[in-house]
Formats: C-alpha cells, structure tokens, sequence
C-alpha cells in the first residue's frame, strides 16, 4: 500500500497544492525528510510566482504530477542544519531556485552546471532519490542539500529579491555565457514581464545600452521612466522595427507565447545573438536565411548553475537590484495566478508565506 504524502517523510509539512490540470490550489498536508547532514532546513518566508508554476499546475506542458506543491523561487530563515554543513548557519537568510538535486558526477555538474545535469531534481514536480515527489515553496518549511542553498545578503529584502532564483538567473546566465555583460553593447530584451523587467536591470547595471521591444506600446513608459531602458520599440509598428534593423548585439527573448522570430533577427548586427529563454508549448518557425546573411546565433538559456546563482545574488544586492513585486497572502493565490495568465501582474506576484500560510490552515 503506498504511503500517503503526510506520512512518506518524519517531518509533517503544510501548503498549498493543485491536485488536478484544473489547476486549482488548495490547503495540502505533506511531509519532507528529516534534516540530513549535509541538509539546510528553513522556514519559508516568502514564495515568488514563477510563470512555470502556472503552466505546471494546468499541465500544459504534458510533464505534471500531482498532487503538487509549487514554487521555485523560495527564501526565508535557516532553522537547522546537518552536521556536515559549513555553507550557512540557523539563523542565516537563504533561498532555493529551482533545483534541489543532481548526479555530481558528469560533466556538467563537474563544471558548476548542475541546471544541464541530465539527472537533475527540480524543486517541485520532479521525482527524488527516494522515489518520492518533490515539493516546493508554497508551504510552510524547506530542506535540501547545501549545495542547492543560496545566501542572502543582508542588504538583500527576502520578498523582493525571491524572484532572482528563477527569473534572475535566467537572465543573468545567458548575458554572462554569451559575452553581452559588457559596458557599450546594445541588448534588447523581448517582453517587459517577469523575467523581462529584470533582463533590463542587470543589462544596465553591466553597462550596456537597452531597448525593450514589446507587442504593447502602453509599455513604453513603464520600460524607459520605471524599469529604466534606453529605448523602446513596438514590434507591431513597420516604421519602428524597420528603423532599428541591425542596431543589436544580442536579444533576450522571455516571451513564452508563439510569435515570430523573422522580425527579431533582422534587429542583430551580423554576429549578432537571439537567445531565447521564454517556454512556448508549440515550436516557432526559424527562417534560415536571415542566419545565412550576417552568421547569427538562435541559442537558450535554462537558469543557471548553483555556483553562477550565487554570484547573480550577490552581484544583485551590490547593485541594488530586486524584482518589481506585488506581495499576495496565501489565499489570493488562485486570484493570482487567474492574473498571471492575462499578464496582470507589474511584474511578480510574492506570496507571504511567513505571515498568512498559517491562517489558512482546515
């Protein structure tokens, strides 16, 4: 007979989970492991809304199981720790991204590259070691392995600075890999949401020049006097795009929709890069020739590796940069993510999990 969630693990835990592609989240008893000795436990404070969690509670990328906790970008405060950890103490503010497991052995994670292990656990709707599901940060306590436990510095608020788990990272890797951190290039940056408004942030604070290009001229304002690009362009407007043909070293695309990328590449400088980092569930159509003409890149980027994570945060809170938050309470969350599907969101939905998971309790 299989053990129920509450009873799989020694520790009881409390959250929020979806049971079914409906999608709908509701209150959920569990259980994690006992704290092993190279394990962090903490309590959860705040929860970032991820764009991931909203496709994975609805299944629409074929892979869910349920019941299922979600959450990736999770902070709060060290409560205990295994005998042989050294990376953090009870008391320390810390976060988990995405991942919370690896193999350690191939190339990958040889190099600091866990997030391309081909054996990687992620932090909700993943299978561990132990057979058992993965669950994430809408509840109200975490474990996992040091090596997957990311300080925070103190400068660094917990609510603001949850989203660069995920959307961090996955900005900042792809502009660190492919050679756009770099003071007087000219990055573009598709899609003011999420991961968009934080793609600006750090492309600024490495010194480049930054044109935001959106399908909705309302955002220009928000782009050049909030978010603070250089320039913004209208995709859907002939004469702006047409005007900026070959103005770009490299784009950032964190659209998850369908949409065409003939438009984008004609943006790249010969040399140029579009390097896409939104998960559209259908596939896009790449037109060869305008690769052909001026020998332009199309590549991705997922997150990043823990040692890179790390450096993102710390890089983040010596520039001050924090994602732009509406912080929820746990039972706005199904409102939330009704939001998040129509974009209604400047531009990441924090959930108090510190504060009001516990009321939410049957």
């Amino acid at each position: 007979m299989a053990k129920s969630p509450e009873e799989q693990h020694p520790v009881k835990a409390f959250g929020w989970a979806a049971t079914d592609p409906s999608g709908h989240l509701s209150p959920f008893k569990f259980s994690r492991r006992e704290t092993g000795d190279e394990d962090v436990r903490f309590k959860v404070l705040y929860c970032g809304m991820c764009h991931s969690d909203l496709h994975s509670i609805k299944n629409e990328w074929g892979n869910s199981i349920y019941p299922m906790v979600p959450g990736h970008e999770i902070v709060g405060e060290v409560t205990e720790v295994g005998g042989k950890v050294t990376k953090v103490k009870i008391g320390d503010k810390v976060g988990v991204g995405c991942l919370v497991g690896a193999c350690h052995s191939c190339d990958n994670c040889v190099n600091d590259l866990e997030n391309y292990c081909p054996k990687w656990t992620l932090t909700y709707n993943s299978i561990n070691t132990d057979g058992t599901i993965t669950y994430g940060g809408y509840s109200d306590h975490m474990v996992a392995n040091q090596r997957y436990i990311v300080r925070f510095p103190d400068n660094m608020p917990l609510d603001a600075g949850a989203p660069l788990l995920c959307a961090g990272i996955t900005v900042y890797s792809p502009l660190k890999y492919y050679g756009l951190a770099k003071a007087g290039k000219h990055i573009g940056v598709v899609g003011l949401g999420g991961l968009g408004h934080v793609a600006v942030k750090f492309a600024k604070a490495f010194g480049a020049k930054v044109t935001v290009i959106s399908t909705s001229p309302s955002k220009m304002k928000e782009a050049l006097e909030h978010v603070g690009a250089d320039s913004f362009l209208a995709s859907r407007v002939p004469e702006q795009m047409q005007a900026a043909v070959g103005t770009l070293d490299g784009i950032i695309d964190t659209v998850s929709a369908v949409h065409p990328l003939l438009p984008l590449l004609s943006l790249l400088k010969s040399n140029g890069k579009l390097i896409m980092v939104g998960a559209p569930e259908k596939p896009l159509e790449l037109p060869i020739f305008p690769l052909l003409m001026g020998r332009k890149t199309v590549a991705g980027s997922i997150i990043g590796g823990m040692k890179e994570t790390q450096e993102m945060v710390d890089f983040a809170a010596k520039h001050n940069i924090t994602a732009d938050i509406e912080v929820i309470s746990m039972d706005y969350v199904n409102t939330a993510m009704e939001r998040l599907a129509k974009a209604d969101v400047r531009y990441r939905f924090v959930i108090d999990i510190g504060n009001t998971l516990a009321a939410t309790k049957p």
